[in-house]
């Protein structure tokens, strides 16, 4: 009810049911039997169908849907009228008295089809409504009337309320097809979120419709049950006829747009409320960049210095100003350890960004390096180019950030990059570290290779400079484009191409909740013009927008496969490379995807064939090439899909890089890259071009002053924040999926996850440094931070 008497939509007795008007192409109720009977009083008759009436009225239930329309009496006035109306004009000779019947009978009443509707309402802020809320059933033999779902002198659909209600009509409706839920304000438009509607009908007979989505101003939202159909599934015209105009009012809704020459497509909207309300945040609040980053900093005691630029710290002590109030295990260590080699190898393992380390099968020209200049560092008295024959050399190579214009927005402050190259050897201990590093890429007197023999400063500057290298890879391209980006574009294609009850989309949808909208929020505050990204990192002011286009040539379909991506980087031996914790626990998770969307595949469609003739599908896949890849045959993507052992590759490497490789590379930012001097976010002075010359002093002055460092300390804390009530791997509340097939699949895909936790978890006992991030109950569910 709302503002008290609006469950009553007129001034009948609460029992009257309005809802009830015969449909005049409807058929008549019966007649009275003819033949020799004694006429009954009218009178008679009238007493007993009012009763009648009323019965059928208050079997409505209380609060019983009403009628949009004004009410026009009970339900059997017209049919009472039409009977006498009938009855006069009958020959008189055929109302004669019979001896057995002392009176006419009065027609029985035909029971009313009646309905159980429950109503979920969502428990996120704002779900509930004040609107008017009418409900119509449409069905194999018919449709119902609307009717208003109120009960009177009670509150309907509070955020988290599960509301019942019964719904008589007036003629059977056979099998039923589709729900229209239609709102109407009350006094302003009230957003609704509508989890679901269950109906029981008069058979007994359960029938679920899924929702999960919002209803805004004055609109109807037309329901489809739960359960999953393909295309060639719907031979009834209204069904096939629903699923063409939705995917039209998708596809306006959800348009492509080029944020910058050579991105991959992104949705049309130039700010977070642009959104269709269905992808928007529940609080907007919630995901303000700079709010959060100022809270952040807040949080960490620092926002004293977030404006003290071209303010130098004293000396790497003098960084621990701002570590007091950190609490982290990893970034205490880090701290503590970050200027040994085997914690700088370590990192290209198993920290924020491990997936741009590479075996070595031939040293690049590019890279001039020795036996003599690297010998005190190679353990098993071999050659250098023996040394990589026998698969102990790795590599890591910047190439891409050479020529990146540095961030100019700050006229006080000059800004560097670099383009630097690490050689890594494997030791006797199977650890890698550093062995050689050449910070640009052109070689030359004035670019000299720098060891680990080198004077102290020298070559921890040089291990600078690869950190901070890393640090700019990992933000723009690691993460931003091949999660981010990438996840964005499986996101609009799906709600462009697949219908709500089509079973890809109902495998998808929870992987791609927010990613849309916390990607425009990007946009609109972070990596824009002078966004939050141009105050402290040196490929702001446009420099992360060239590293995008340059890495879109790198972006392959084979490269978000992650078994694939392991093996082309020469990564995949666990004897030779016993502690890669990324590859291992990313494999584990990897195949228990694979399995899940296998069975999920195998229940829909039962050949490759079937696989192939699913239009819906192959848009899909279509609109990821054409948009995303920008028809970039060099990118693998494929056009189609032709057999379910492709689409259940597909179908994992959009789930995986959503859930398990966005974790891998965003949870552990804080952990890494909160200590500055192991992840300086910019550097403000250029590379060393000679050896014997580095003083601590120098080192200080090249590292982030302290503005820049508080403000890159918020942006990883913030960043690496799990959101309120996150949903991770396996979680799937939303039930868009009804079968007991698909179901059983989702238990036994827990369980397999289940599984993987207690492993990591029993490693990590032993462990000094804990992976975790692949962890599946630290994996969410989409890209939403």
């Amino acid at each position: 009810m709302r503002g008290g008497s609006r469950g009553c939509p007129s001034p009948l007795a609460a029992g009257t049911d309005t809802s009830l008007r015969r449909d005049p192409g409807a058929r008549p109720l019966p007649r009275p039997r003819r033949g020799p009977a004694q006429s009954a009083p009218r009178e008679e008759w009238e007493r007993s169908t009012a009763g009648a009436g009323a019965g059928a009225g208050a079997g409505a239930g209380a609060g019983a849907a009403g009628s949009l329309e004004p009410d026009r009496g009970g339900a059997g006035t017209g049919a009472r009228d039409q009977w006498w109306e009938e009855a006069a004009a009958l020959d008189a000779d055929t109302w004669t008295a019979a001896p057995r019947l002392p009176a006419l009978a009065a027609p029985a009443a035909r029971a009313m089809p009646s309905y159980t509707v429950t109503v979920a309402t969502g428990s996120q802020w704002f779900a509930g409504t004040d609107d008017y809320i009418y409900l119509s059933l449409v069905g194999s033999a018919g449709c119902s009337e609307k009717h208003l779902l109120d009960k009177p002198f009670y509150n309907d659909f509070e955020r988290g309320a599960v509301d019942s209600y019964d719904v008589t009509v007036d003629e059977e409706l056979g099998e039923i097809q589709l729900v229209r839920i239609e709102k109407r304000k009350y006094w302003l438009n009230d957003d609704w979120y509508l989890k679901y509607i269950t109906l029981k009908t008069p058979h007994g007979d359960y029938i679920e419709f899924p929702c999960y989505r919002w209803i805004t101003g004055d609109v109807e939202v037309v329901l489809r049950d739960g359960r999953a159909k393909l295309a060639r599934d719907d031979q009834i015209h209204i069904l096939k006829q629903h699923r063409r105009k939705e995917l039209e009012t998708r596809q306006k809704q959800y348009r492509w747009m080029e944020w910058n020459p050579g991105f991959p497509l992104s949705i049309d909207a130039k700010c977070h409320k642009d959104l269709p309300r269905d992808i928007q945040f529940d609080s907007e609040k919630g995901v303000d960049f700079v709010l959060n980053y100022s809270k952040a900093m807040e949080n960490l005691f620092i926002n004293r210095f977030m404006h003290m630029f071209q303010s130098s710290w004293n000396d790497f002590a003098d960084f621990e100003k701002i570590f007091v109030k950190i609490s982290n295990t990893i970034s205490e260590r880090v701290m503590n350890h970050w200027q040994e080699d085997l914690m700088f190898g370590y990192q290209f393992l198993n920290g924020c960004n491990p997936v741009l380390i590479r075996r070595c099968t031939e040293l690049p020209e590019k890279l001039p390096v020795t036996t003599e200049m690297v010998e005190c560092s190679l353990e098993r008295q071999l050659s250098l180019e023996q040394e990589v024959q026998q698969g102990n050399i790795f590599i890591v190579d910047f190439e891409l950030l050479d020529g990146i214009d540095a961030n100019k927005t700050d006229p006080c402050t000059l800004q560097f990059l670099a383009a630097p190259i690490c050689l890594l050897y494997k030791n006797l201990a199977n650890k890698i570290v550093p062995i050689a590093i050449q910070l640009n890429q052109i070689p030359g007197d004035e670019n000299p290779i720098f060891l680990p023999s080198d004077a102290k400063y020298d070559w921890l500057l040089a291990k600078i400079w690869v950190r901070s290298s890393d640090f700019h890879v990992h933000q723009t391209i690691t993460h931003l484009l091949r999660t981010h980006l990438v996840s964005e574009v499986f996101g609009i294609a799906m709600y462009r191409q697949l219908p709500a009850v089509h079973p890809i989309f109902k495998l998808l949808v929870a992987h791609v909740r927010f990613t849309i909208a916390i990607n425009t929020k990007a946009r609109e505050q972070l990596i824009c013009e002078c966004g939050l990204f141009d105050k402290a990192n040196a490929t702001g002011g446009g420099g992360h927008v060239q590293m995008v286009q340059r890495a879109m040539k790198d972006l392959t379909y084979t490269s978000l496969c992650f078994p694939e991506a392991i093996k082309a980087r020469g990564m995949e031996s666990k004897e030779d490379i016993p502690y890669y914790f990324y590859r291992d626990d990313g494999l584990l998770v990897w195949e228990a995807i694979r399995t899940f969307t296998a069975e999920v595949v195998d229940i829909y469609y039962e050949s490759d064939q079937v696989v192939e003739e699913d239009p819906e599908l192959q848009d899909f896949v279509n609109d990821v090439y054409v948009y995303g890849m920008r028809g970039r045959k060099s990118s693998g993507f494929p056009k189609s899909v032709k057999s379910r052992e492709q689409l259940s590759e597909y179908l994992t490497v959009v789930i995986f890089t959503a859930s398990a490789q966005h974790a891998a590379v965003n949870f552990g930012q804080y952990d890494w890259c909160s200590w500055i001097p192991n992840a300086p976010p910019t550097m403000r002075a250029p590379p060393p071009t000679a050896k014997g010359v580095v003083t601590i002093e120098q080192i200080v002055d090249t590292l982030p002053d302290r503005g820049r460092s508080c403000w890159h300390l918020g942006a990883v804390w913030a960043l690496s924040q799990f959101q309120e009530n996150e949903l991770f791997l396996g979680m799937y509340p939303e039930e868009h999926f009804i079968e007991k097939p698909v179901k059983e699949a989702m238990a036994r895909f827990r369980k397999n996850l289940e599984a993987i936790v207690s492993v990591i978890a029993e490693r990590n006992k032993k462990k000094q440094l804990p992976y975790y991030y692949l962890s599946p109950d630290r994996i969410p569910n989409s890209v939403a931070i």
